[in-house]
């Protein structure tokens, strides 16, 4: 079962009791007197289970599940409860009976064969450096004259970790198809379809910069995945995002999952150092499920980067939660952590320009360096119908935009990533494009921010105040306005 899925039904009583995501309970319900009447010979272990959350679970609440016995009779009552508590044992693990570990082949030659580097040996040698990989002198990427290999924003490659160091390189994006985290597949076309689709190149109209020329940008190919085992595969992301950062260069992670959250986080401290940068993460979901029984998830991400102290809670910052998960311990358990979060029911209180301005306030004023975590279904469904656990009421690209830009603007960046991006399940390109797009505002930041533009909240002048009747009439009158030829446009006899 998915697990965003099976912690989303936390409604769904046993789903919640069998997955193990058991809310410790605080005050004890008080039994109708009615019921009190028909269970005096419970033995006291039963009668604890009754009020237990446990047993809420079974039905939802306990005024349902005290309803539903309210009809039965004593020995009934018994049976049932009884029944509870066996199921809730047998949810258990049982050693000697139950798998608590898969085992690996670690005789295997191959063991790690997915994952060793191919020796450099074995091509032509070459100067350490970026290069590019279009026969076409214009034409890359994935624009109007696409033409060679498509690459993340039209870049040239980088290979090993001295071709990042060598080419001053600024960004490297890399992707990671991970999508064994999910119970739902399709996250791990996410890189190739961002690639071969349009929308993270080319200047920002908001702020006139173009990442491209002002940024050294490489793709750096994509970290192998073992298709098999989601603990493995982060374990190489970590040691890859860390290789990246070691250089200098920012990650740019391109997903794949959300569990690469967990990887990301972990290997950029791993050379940062723990607890030494905040995260702003965007979801629909909070990502810190937790009482499961893997250790890593696309939905638990958050959690285990906290609990293993990589950011502290009080250095995340939660954006666009909404749906009906997490429910009011999720809520708690945020606040308990110091966590800052801004749902939805937050921006329909308050307005989204109002809590825009306090999520990026609260980055600014933390200290710290930042991360960015975008999960592409913090937007509604309507713009990114490929994800595959949308939820509706979500952000609009309008919104979405301007946030992501300013944070990378306004902050001192550790690194980015875009996750949950499934192509298959959107027949057009929409969702790859304004994935792109969104990695794209974040690169007009990185590069604001090499440029010098400090200015909170820049715009610029040039395309945001068209500045007439004055500047056409001094362009008249300095000869630069455009002559008027009524033949233009007609063919001319040879």
């Amino acid at each position: 079962m998915n697990a965003k899925r099976k912690l989303l039904a936390g409604a769904c009583a046993l789903a919640a009791i069998l997955s193990g995501a058991v809310i410790a309970q605080t005050d004890r319900p008080e039994i109708p007197a009615a019921l009190e009447a028909r269970i005096g010979g419970l033995t006291k272990e039963k009668r604890e289970f009754l009020v237990s959350d446990k047993a809420e679970g079974f039905a939802g609440s306990f005024d349902k599940l005290f309803q539903r016995l309210s009809t039965k009779t004593p020995q009934e009552i018994d049976a049932y409860i009884e029944a509870m508590m066996d199921s809730v044992e047998a949810a258990k693990f049982h050693p000697g009976k139950d798998m608590g570990e898969i085992a690996l082949d670690t005789e295997n030659e191959d063991f790690n064969g997915w994952k060793a580097m191919r020796p450099k040996g074995l091509d032509p040698r070459r100067e350490p450096g970026p290069f590019e990989l279009s026969y076409y002198a214009n034409g890359r990427g994935a624009g109007m004259y696409a033409g060679g290999i498509a690459t993340f924003a039209g870049a040239p490659v980088a290979i090993y970790p001295d071709d990042l160091v060598a080419g001053k390189v600024d960004v490297a994006i890399v992707g990671a198809p991970l999508d064994m985290g999910s119970g739902y597949r399709g996250a791990k076309g996410g890189p190739s379809a961002m690639r071969s689709q349009y929308g993270a190149g080319g200047v920002d109209m908001y702020t006139m910069v173009d990442p491209s020329k002002e940024l050294n940008i490489v793709d750096y190919g994509d970290i192998a995945i073992d298709n098999m085992s989601t603990e493995r595969s982060v374990q190489h992301v970590r040691e890859r995002v860390a290789e990246i950062a070691r250089t200098g260069a920012i990650p740019f992670i391109v997903g794949g999952d959300h569990s690469l959250e967990y990887a990301d986080v972990a290997g950029l401290a791993d050379v940062h150092g723990k607890g030494s940068f905040g995260v702003v993460h965007f979801d629909s979901h909070y990502d810190a499920g937790k009482g499961g029984v893997h250790f890593i998830t696309h939905g638990a991400p958050v959690y285990r980067a906290v609990k293993e102290g990589h950011v502290l809670g009080r250095n995340y910052i939660q954006v666009g939660l909404r749906g009906s998960w997490p429910g009011a311990e999720g809520f708690e358990w945020m606040r308990d952590n110091g966590v800052r979060y801004h749902a939805m029911p937050e921006v329909e209180k308050s307005g989204w320009q109002v809590v825009m301005e306090r999520a990026l306030k609260e980055a600014r004023e933390s200290g710290k360096k930042l991360y960015v975590s975008f999960d592409v279904d913090v937007l509604d469904p309507a713009f990114i119908p490929g994800t595959g656990t949308p939820v509706a009421g979500g952000l609009t690209m309008r919104e979405a935009i301007p946030i992501v830009r300013r944070l990378c603007a306004e902050n001192e960046l550790v690194g980015f990533e875009i996750v949950e991006l499934a192509p298959v399940l959107d027949p057009t390109y929409r969702s790859a494009l304004n994935a792109n797009t969104i990695m794209h505002a974040c690169l007009t930041g990185v590069a604001m921010r090499r440029k010098g533009i400090r200015q909170v909240g820049y715009l610029s002048d040039l395309t945001t105040e068209h500045g007439q009747p004055g500047n056409g009439e001094r362009a008249a009158k300095a000869g630069k306005a455009e002559k008027v030829d009524p033949n233009f446009g007609r063919r001319k006899p040879i």
